[in-house]
């Protein structure tokens, strides 16, 4: 069987990214490799094997384009609304919450956040299927 093990985004500025992912979701440079026309970090935490690729360009200026193909990446907190309070302290800006309900019953509680390069990262409370 497949096992997910990283997902990876293009971004501009490795230090802006790694402080980002860093001081939101916990996530710490498990290895860093460096080639001539670009730059590769993995990020991980404890929580998870998944890890998150960061590709540094070299010489690149411009933003990416993330197109209408790109969706989001998610992320499962114990505590929802305390991950919401630390974020905005922060500054980092977290969209409202959201409690998304099917057939009566609560199916999700979630808010967003986007990193510095526009990336949308969907935060979810712990439950259900969203362990």
């Amino acid at each position: 069987m497949a096992k997910a093990i990283h997902t990876m985004i293009r971004v501009l500025d490795e230090a802006r990214s790694v402080d980002f992912y860093r001081k939101s979701f916990g996530l710490d440079v498990a290895e860093r490799l460096d080639f001539e026309t670009f730059t590769l970090v993995y990020l991980s935490n404890a929580e998870a094997e998944l890890e998150v690729e960061l590709t540094v360009n070299k010489g690149r200026q411009e933003p990416y384009t993330l197109g209408d193909g790109y969706g989001h990446l998610a992320v499962s907190v114990a505590d929802l609304d305390s991950e919401h309070d630390r974020l905005g302290a922060l500054g980092l800006i977290p969209k409202n919450i959201v409690e998304f309900n099917r057939d009566g019953a609560l199916l999700a509680r979630f808010f967003f956040i986007e990193d510095p390069d526009g990336y949308k990262i969907e935060v979810l409370q712990r439950q259900g299927r969203f362990k």
